[in-house]
């Protein structure tokens, strides 16, 4: 941190925004809009951030979306819905300036951003029991976007987590990923019409194995790059900021080292922090999150090392919940750069995750952040459950994907030798001889499938409740009865990975207000910093309420701090 230590400056913007995810081009679309000169800088070598690795969607209650689709929705349901979730942890004027101004955020970005998203009428919230909770339309998902418009710029975007692809390669929105690995009416002719476009796309094809025909984060990133770029705001790619400068408390710039050397930039009206959290820096993972964790258990940036957030804490910033995680169970496949979470494997029926004491130890089906809060619970020295195990059997591989593997259907096991060899993934004759290749208890596994495969019967898991709600059942198959998330485990050969406490990101960070503006451990402001996404304190607490409630607040505070240092 530098204190008035600036004679001069190479550069002078209004308006400098550090990070380019969804937050940060909101930030510095809106600004632009408001006719302030503006700066984004990147550290990595792409742009995109997490954001273009995500699913993409926005968490917004009461958007124009949801109306267009016929849902209805109230100011009073939404914030009723938030206070009973976040539990009182995060300030009442935060939760209402979210509630209040994100669909005004998501409106100014579809009207001149030519943001294009779709409500998901039945993609539940995640706590359904919850007040105020809707059985779906508060979560977006973006729609495809032809990339073609970026040209070459579009090989400068961060890839899209492979998890979300179709063979790796293809593009899917969030309904077509169900129906693709559900195996939904109508799957098949879904991936022919998009292996067909990928195919055709010439003379692309030629320079490039990425699908232009954008979904998830890529296309959100997507369509607000191309909103950037018809505005001709710059981004600066490779520049990582080393210091925040401060004037009698004020911060008016910042330091970057951009081809190898620093670069000083003044920011007139303010400074917008949107580098991400810290998910990439194994030194501040342990010191702020539950243990045991690690850098190769995250599915987000490895490029986010928590910078800025200690930047700031020099500058006297506060910081809030640093032990948060945008939680999710993953697996992690062997020379892939990032994690996989297991979203969907988790909900569907023939599958089961236990401790290393051969026990189921939270309802499979719930939101993603409660089963590793769970798995966090449940662990301890004496019986651990870090890592767990994906348990499930012949029938189960036959039919769904598992992480990196199609079904078995498509991709049969002697197609995957190599992952069985490596032990990746075990296999074996009988639920036993599979306990000790996991090295789980095995009278305890045989007797805890057993059990589930009694639950199967009834349609009634009578431990954790697996398929009781609208949100455990998005995710299962509807073709099994009486309960789409659970299904007999009975047919050889059996098979079972390792799952381990990993995250979409961190979640804690710079102590915030309801503009977005950083605030000390006192609760003062300080001047001319803002600070919004992964690396600002989260409006959502400890909880998650529902898709996209990472990237709808970045949005909607990327909107406000805009407009705020904008204002004169």
């Amino acid at each position: 941190m530098s204190e008035s230590g600036i004679e001069g400056w190479d550069e002078e913007f209004d308006v400098v925004v550090i990070g380019s995810g969804a937050g940060a081009m909101t930030a510095g679309i809106v600004a632009h809009d408001r006719e302030a000169d503006v700066l984004l800088v990147e550290k990595a070598e792409r742009y995109g951030g997490s954001s273009a690795m995500s699913g993409g969607s926005l968490w917004v209650p009461q958007s124009h979306f949801m109306a267009e689709a016929g849902i209805e929705d109230t100011r009073e349901e939404a914030l009723s819905y938030l206070q009973e979730i976040t539990a009182g942890q995060v300030d009442l004027a935060k939760l209402e300036a979210y509630i209040d101004h994100a669909p005004e955020a998501l409106r100014y970005l579809a009207d001149h951003a030519d943001l294009k998203m779709y409500s998901m009428p039945a993609y539940s919230d995640y706590y359904p029991r919850a007040k105020g909770s809707k059985p779906g339309g508060r979560s977006l998902d973006p729609e495809t976007f032809d990339a073609r418009s970026l040209g070459d710029d579009l090989l400068s975007m961060q890839d899209q987590n492979a998890q979300m692809l179709v063979m790796g390669r293809l593009f899917m929105t969030i309904p077509e990923s169900r129906t693709m690995l559900t195996r939904a009416p109508g799957w098949v002719r879904l991936m022919l019409r998009l292996m067909v476009r990928y195919v055709l796309d010439m003379p692309w094809r030629f320079k490039s194995k990425r699908d232009r025909f954008l979904a998830m984060g890529n296309s959100l990133v997507g369509m607000l790059r191309q909103a950037m770029l018809d505005r001709g705001i710059p981004l600066w790619l490779e520049s990582g900021v080393s210091d925040l400068v401060s004037e009698e408390g004020r911060v008016v710039g910042i330091v970057v080292q951009r081809g190898g050397q620093p670069v000083r930039v003044r920011a007139r009206k303010g400074v917008v922090v949107a580098a991400g959290g810290f998910e990439g820096n194994q030194a501040m993972r342990e010191k702020y999150l539950p243990g045991p964790t690690r850098v190769e258990w995250t599915c987000a940036n490895k490029k986010n090392t928590g910078d800025l957030i200690e930047l700031a804490r020099d500058l006297g910033a506060g910081v809030e919940f640093m032990d948060e995680g945008w939680w999710g169970p993953v697996t992690v496949v062997p020379g892939e750069a990032n994690a996989r979470m297991l979203v969907i494997e988790k909900s569907l029926p023939g599958s089961i995750m236990v401790n290393k004491a051969g026990r189921r130890f939270v309802n499979e089906a719930a939101p993603y952040i409660d089963v590793v809060n769970a798995q966090y619970e449940d662990h301890s020295d004496e019986a651990p459950c870090i890592p767990c195990y994906l348990v499930f059997d012949a029938r189960f591989r036959k039919s769904y994907p598992v992480g990196p593997l199609l079904p078995g259907a498509q991709q049969p096991d002697i197609l995957i030798t190599k992952m069985l060899r490596d032990g990746y993934l075990k296999r074996a004759n009988t639920i036993a001889e599979l306990a000790v290749k996991l090295g789980v208890d095995t009278a305890n596994l045989e007797e805890t499938v057993a059990r589930n495969n009694e639950f199967a019967k009834t349609g009634k898991d009578l431990d954790f409740g697996r398929g009781d709600t609208v949100f455990d059942r998005y995710y299962g198959d509807e073709k099994v009865e009486p309960n789409p998330c659970l299904a007999p485990i009975e047919t050889a050969p059996f098979y079972g990975m390792e799952s381990f406490p990993g995250e979409l990101g961190t979640k804690g960070g710079i102590r915030t207000d309801a503009r977005a503006r950083v605030l000390t451990e006192e609760g003062e402001v300080i001047e001319g910093l803002y600070a919004i996404g992964n690396c600002s304190s989260p409006v959502m607490g400890r909880t998650y309420a529902g898709a996209g409630a990472t990237l709808g607040p970045a949005t909607t505070f990327g909107y406000l701090a805009a407009r705020d240092l904008t204002a004169d």
